[in-house]
């Protein structure tokens, strides 16, 4: 079992930025995300929303792994999902470029009432196309922790 990261550690996540980068979605790829979902593609190439669970996310130059191994997760099973709260202002094209930013907006140690421990790890991923906003994401994440 992993030694239990320090609240320090764990409140001085925030503001961590994640790399940002670029990332488009290819015909096939957009394709596979709306068959997935059991839907028709959209017209036009309009992306499928459910894009929004991975492109910030690996356009801000990151992963899961990555985000699992910043709190400092005990295993793939102790995240426990809180919210992913997606907002689409614009629509999103296949073959476009969006350049992506993320950072770590809150973090912190909670108390269950059986006085369990968990960690509160909040996510922004901002999604935009030639300087204009046309998405975000935000993940919210308990990182379980067992003192056993």
């Amino acid at each position: 079992m992993k030694p239990v990261p320090t609240e320090a550690a764990i409140t001085a996540l925030c503001g961590h930025r994640f790399p940002g980068g670029d990332i488009l979605v290819e015909h096939w790829e957009n394709f596979l995300l709306t068959d997935c979902t059991g839907t028709d593609l959209l017209p036009d190439g309009l992306l499928h929303p459910v894009v929004l669970f991975h492109l910030p996310i690996q356009g801000a130059g990151t992963s899961i792994a990555e985000m699992f191994a910043l709190g400092q997760a005990e295993s793939d099973l102790s995240i426990m999902i809180e919210s992913y709260d997606w907002n689409l202002y614009r629509p999103m094209y296949e073959k476009t470029m969006y350049q992506v930013s993320g950072e770590i907006v809150s973090a912190e140690r909670c108390t269950n009432p059986d006085g369990s421990l968990y960690d509160r790890i909040q996510f922004l991923f901002e999604v935009r196309h030639d300087e204009v906003m046309v998405a975000s994401s935000e993940i919210i994440w308990h990182y379980t922790r067992n003192l056993l």
